[in-house]
Parts: structure tokens; C-alpha cells; sequence
């Protein structure tokens, strides 16, 4: 009798463990099909698409009212190409891979407007490199420890008549640390297996919708190769945006998971929380 009550047992513990993955795959593909966000039509992640037509262009159009900041000289680029840009400087510049706003989508506009929220308009605006080849390209100094305003960005920013003059934010990804876990298994976005909260009975948290970092779409030529050891975009610099930041449907039900949350969390409807025991108060 003992004995089968422990067979039991086991079988019981294999089940609820398979009960769990098929939750997190659930939850994933609710996520990818876009059932969360029924509001919004979902571009066809399957093969790469990772925005609506369109969505970029008003993207960069947006980033060049801010004329002389480094991400605005950036997106004038390809105004400019081929007029007063020199190749040379462009060159330098192969290690650059875009600007932090224009390189991942999310389906829900609300959404997006709040993970802009929780990044600020600084690392919106940061530039992201490869390499550290990438950050020097950008800027040099001279003997004096000066900024070389013929170099670099400050270069090309003089040559289209939009000088630089102010600080910016560049992330260069081979110095992050990557995400060391798993990957949702035959997902074409290379979501991160993260562990969801779980209530003792092994339900999720009352409106839990997920991760930031799996929400956000990538272009497929972005997903991997990004580094040396072959990273991609969401691994390297979405895991360090957004680590483990969790997506709720009300502030209601986030505050009731507030014991489940230790990397933040945002709710649809505005609630912020940066990080454990930091709210974001007030209205937005």
C-alpha cells in the first residue's frame, strides 16, 4: 500500500510539473498571437515581421524632432546619405545597430507608450553598438581631453548643419550581460524561458500577462549574431532594459501579486512599480 501511495505520488508531482509547462506555453503563445491585445490586429512574427508597415517611418519621424540630439543626426542619416555624409565617416559607423526606440515593437499601443514610460526618454534615445569599436567610432578626443568635433558623430552632425552639443547614452552590447536561461522552445522570436509567478495552488497571479522582455517583436536579422558569441537583441540589451519586468491587466490586480514581483511590473492601466518595494505615483 505504501508503495503505491509513493507511485502515486510521483505521478502527481510529474503531472502538476507538466501542468506548468503547458501553463508557460499557453501563456506564450497568447502572448504571440496577440488574444492580450485583442484591440490591436498582430503583425506576423512567424517570419520575422516585427511591426506594421509604416510604424518605423513615424518612428524616425518622431526621433528627428529632436534635430540635434545623436539619435536624431542618426535617423537623418539616411536623408542625407550620399549628399554631405562622407563614406568614410560612415564606415566608422558599421558597428552602430540603431537607436533603442526603433528597434523593437510591441502590439499593444498602451502598452508601448508605458514600457516608453518605465525607460525614459534618455534610453529611448540611446544608441546601441556592437561592439566597443562601435562606442569609440562615435566620438574621439584630442590632447586636451576635448571632444573632436570633426569626428565621429559630432563630424557628421556638422556636415548636415546639425550640431551636437549635448550628452547621449550609447549601450554597447558585447559589455552586457547576456540572459544565461533557456529559450521557449520553436519560437520564432527566441522568447526567454523565464519562470512565471505562481500562487501556492500553482495558478498564475490574477491578471499576470507575461514578461516586458517576450512582448516586445524583433526584426529576424536582429534575433541572433549580435555579438561575438552569436546574442541576440532580446537576450543582451531587452534582458538588461527590462530584466524579469512583469505585465499585468489592472493596478488592482499588481498590487495583489506585489509578493510574486521582484524586478518590477507595470498594469495596463498605468500602474508602476521599478522595482521592489519603487511605485511610480501619480498620473502619467
Amino acid at each position: 500500500m505504501g508503495m503505491k501511495i509513493k507511485q502515486h505520488e510521483v505521478s502527481l508531482n510529474n503531472l502538476k510539473g507538466q501542468k506548468s509547462k503547458l501553463d508557460d506555453s499557453i501563456l506564450n503563445l497568447q502572448v504571440t498571437i496577440g488574444k492580450l491585445y485583442p484591440s490591436r490586429s498582430t503583425p506576423n512574427i512567424d517570419d520575422g515581421d516585427s511591426c506594421p508597415p509604416g510604424d518605423e517611418e513615424e518612428i524616425n519621424q518622431q526621433i528627428m524632432l529632436h534635430e540635434k540630439s545623436a539619435a536624431g543626426i542618426l535617423c537623418q542619416l539616411k536623408t542625407h546619405l550620399g549628399k554631405v555624409v562622407g563614406v568614410l565617416q560612415l564606415g566608422s559607423l558599421k558597428d552602430v545597430v540603431g537607436v533603442v526606440a526603433t528597434l523593437g515593437r510591441v502590439v499593444d499601443d498602451n502598452l508601448s507608450r508605458l514600457l516608453s514610460e518605465y525607460l525614459g526618454l534618455e534610453t529611448m534615445m540611446a544608441i546601441v553598438c556592437k561592439s566597443y569599436a562601435g562606442v569609440i567610432a562615435l566620438e574621439n578626443y584630442d590632447v586636451q581631453s576635448s571632444i573632436d568635433k570633426s569626428f565621429g558623430l559630432h563630424g557628421i552632425g556638422a556636415s548636415i548643419g546639425k550640431p551636437l552639443d549635448e550628452r547621449f547614452l550609447v549601450i554597447c552590447l558585447e559589455s552586457l550581460r547576456p540572459y544565461a536561461g533557456n529559450f521557449v522552445l520553436d519560437d520564432p522570436q527566441k522568447k526567454l524561458d523565464l519562470l512565471c509567478p505562481r500562487l501556492p495552488n500553482g495558478e498564475f497571479p490574477d491578471g499576470f500577462l507575461g514578461f516586458a522582455v517576450n512582448m516586445i517583436n524583433i526584426d529576424a536579422s536582429n534575433l541572433s549574431g549580435m555579438t561575438p558569441n552569436g546574442d541576440g537583441l532580446r537576450e543582451t540589451l531587452f534582458f538588461n532594459l527590462f530584466s524579469r519586468l512583469q505585465i499585468y491587466k489592472t493596478r488592482a490586480e499588481m498590487m495583489k501579486a506585489v509578493p510574486f514581483i521582484s524586478h518590477g511590473a507595470l498594469s495596463l492601466d498605468g500602474g508602476m512599480m521599478r522595482s521592489s518595494g519603487v511605485f511610480s505615483l501619480g498620473n502619467r
